[in-house]
């Protein structure tokens, strides 16, 4: 396992990040398909096994659930000084939600920290990540809430995660005049048939330093298998009410990646999943895109992914089966 600077930061991170949205309970309404805590432990023992040092968990995953899990399974494998956990805030997390049990106040920041932070059964998270924009609050006091938590020693670095890059970058700014704590990661939606985010919050974040932690690296399954051959066209957590996938993919664009995926698959006589995810570590400002698991074979797929380098014709025939949305004007 290689180790990477998280952008500009100077916390370590293995190449690849556990994501533990798939543990917590079992039959849960938000996470159908979650593992439990038996079934879970399998995923981080052969995670540390492989050198993986950084789990990614939220406070929303299975109404808290996963953050249990996530921290009594890391700490089972690894000392917690040398794992590095990561959690988000934004989401309601109770049944029945209350006027600020949502959102990025300083009031739901404060609570949703030592809430994380109790169920994570740790002192401290090492990256603490907001899980989308929040319209209504005032970026001022999210910066400065979130600049809080980390001098209270609460959080190592902050995070964030899905929104415009226009966002992304007025709150950067925003930190940076007050002299509060700057985002040294950002979490978004980033895979072989979505590349939007190249052309403006990928090239931002790589211009200043800030890591890419892409989250559905594989689309949700659809870059694992021909969902036009199954009768069951999608996976159980892809079919899950919530889920992106069924939603997002499946588009003849899509399907004309995902056919240079197969035929450069074949050629190698490796599964598709290794060749989409092998592809992905090679783009720019990627620090370590986050894997979910819900079947070992899957996990082993990703450490393998490591190990591929693809030639530079495979690298080009992928790249360029691409259709971007249409944009007008020039692009440089």
């Amino acid at each position: 396992m290689k180790y990477v600077n998280l952008g500009r930061s100077g916390l370590k991170v293995s190449q690849l990040c556990l994501g533990c949205m798939s543990f917590g309970e079992p039959g849960n309404t938000r996470t159908s398909w979650a593992l439990g805590e038996e079934d879970a432990r399998p995923f981080f023992r052969g995670a540390a096994e492989a050198g993986i040092n950084f789990f990614d968990t939220a406070d929303v995953y299975s109404w808290g659930t996963s953050e249990e899990l996530t921290g009594k399974l890391v700490l089972e494998t690894m000392p917690r000084h040398q794992a590095v956990i990561a959690t988000k805030v934004m989401n309601e997390t109770a049944a029945n939600p209350g006027p600020n049990d949502s959102g990025l106040s300083r009031k739901h920041i404060m609570d949703g920290i030592d809430a994380s932070l109790r169920r994570l059964g740790t002192d401290y998270v090492d990256l603490y990540i907001i899980h989308r924009f929040d319209r209504a609050t005032p970026m001022e006091e999210t910066m400065e809430a979130l600049h809080d938590v980390v001098k209270a020693g609460k959080a190592r670095y902050i995070g964030a995660s899905s929104m415009y890059a226009y966002q992304f970058t007025s709150m950067q700014y925003t930190a940076e005049i007050h002299g509060w704590t700057k985002f040294v990661s950002m979490q978004n939606l980033y895979n072989l048939v979505w590349r939007e985010e190249e052309f403006e919050m990928n090239a931002f974040c790589e211009q200043t330093g800030v890591g890419l932690t892409p989250w559905a690296p594989l689309a949700g399954g659809f870059l694992a298998a021909d969902w036009r051959k199954t009768g069951n066209q999608h996976s159980t957590r892809a079919r899950s009410a919530s889920s992106y996938s069924t939603k997002t993919y499946g588009t003849p664009e899509d399907y004309r990646v995902f056919d240079v995926l197969v035929e450069v698959s074949a050629r190698l006589a490796l599964p598709p999943a290794q060749v989409a995810l092998a592809w992905l570590l090679t783009r720019p400002g990627i620090s370590s895109p986050i894997i979910g698991a819900t079947k070992l074979p899957q996990l082993d797929d990703a450490l393998a992914a490591l190990a591929l380098t693809l030639s530079a014709t495979d690298l080009q025939a992928l790249t360029e089966a691409y259709t971007p949305v249409r944009r007008l004007g020039l692009l440089r």
